[in-house]
């Protein structure tokens, strides 16, 4: 026996707004909410912490005083931060590594994903499973090496965005989005005159926008806390991104220009403070964009495709 379309979704509506009206499930919505707020607060309160430390006087963060809320407000330290270090430059390679990866990646997934998703490819299933095998067994480190260096690559970008060009596991989910779009629309387009690539650009990547955006997000926040590869590949310094400088400030305090602050000054400069600024550097940009893109994450993809 088959139920209509619509008797289900009436159904599960109606026994949900059933759920949520008992004394059962108003108990049960309100420990989700509480569960859900304590994950929320564990990801909020230390980087507000982290915040506060870095906008803190050095005396207060040096007494421990500092937990959520500055503490005699002080923005010296981000002066020297980009004043007496190398991180401006490295902010600048951060933006380059990440917007050029980034666009080559999602160019090259769209290109590999699209083919993939079409039934009519010959050999698609051989070659989907090839991709596959890639996300259980890589080439290894210095392979990878040594194959950038005989394409002298080394101490180029090139060399980070060739080496993670596709991410076999974002390949396989844009395939799979693909392949959800009903073969009414194709076929539609296709009756209409309209080839693959006009397909793709016109129908099938409008309305992967919601998936588009989230890829880009993975892609993006990958290449901006890109951290061995950048060890691997780039010895130059003035090439090196925000990642690994901080890094090398947590660890050697001299890449400061100690030298230019007096006494008081140094004081101020005390290592918590300088722990705090670096983070707080790295993540502020992936929060700026971060609202941007969240429009996508909850709009209905399919929503008016389909007439009738």
């Amino acid at each position: 026996m088959h139920w209509p379309v619509n008797s289900i979704r009436d159904y599960s509506e109606e026994r949900r707004l059933r759920l949520r009206e008992s004394i059962g499930g108003k108990f049960f919505v309100t420990f989700i909410h509480i569960i859900l707020i304590l994950i929320s607060l564990t990801c909020i309160l230390p980087f507000l912490h982290l915040l506060a430390l870095s906008v803190s006087s050095g005396h207060a963060v040096d007494l421990g005083q500092v937990l959520f809320w500055p503490v005699g407000l002080d923005f010296t330290v981000y002066n020297y931060f980009f004043e007496n270090t190398p991180a401006l430059r490295a902010f600048t390679n951060s933006v380059i590594i990440t917007l050029g990866g980034t666009v080559l990646s999602m160019l090259a997934t769209v290109l590999t994903a699209y083919p993939l998703s079409r039934r009519h490819l010959y050999a698609r299933k051989p070659i989907t499973m090839a991709a596959l095998f890639t996300m259980l067994f890589g080439g290894g480190m210095i392979p990878t090496y040594l194959v950038m260096n005989s394409l002298h690559l080394i101490n180029t970008y090139w060399a980070l965005w060739f080496a993670g060009l596709i991410s076999t596991y974002n390949m396989l989910i844009m395939k799979s989005y693909f392949e959800s779009v009903p073969g009414e629309v194709a076929e539609s387009a296709q009756i209409d005159g309209c080839g693959e690539v006009r397909l793709l650009l016109r129908i099938i990547l409008p309305l992967s926008l919601p998936m588009l955006a989230t890829l880009t997000l993975f892609y993006g926040v990958g290449y901006w806390n890109m951290f061995m590869s950048v060890i691997l590949y780039i010895n130059e310094t003035s090439l090196q991104n925000l990642t690994v400088v901080v890094q090398g400030m947590l660890q050697i305090q001299g890449n400061f220009n100690m030298a230019a602050m007096d006494m008081m000054q140094q004081q101020e400069m005390v290592s918590e403070k300088l722990k705090a600024v670096g983070v707080v550097v790295m993540v502020v940009p992936m929060l700026a964009v971060y609202p941007f893109l969240q429009k996508y994450f909850v709009k209905g993809i399919m929503l008016g495709s389909i007439k009738g």
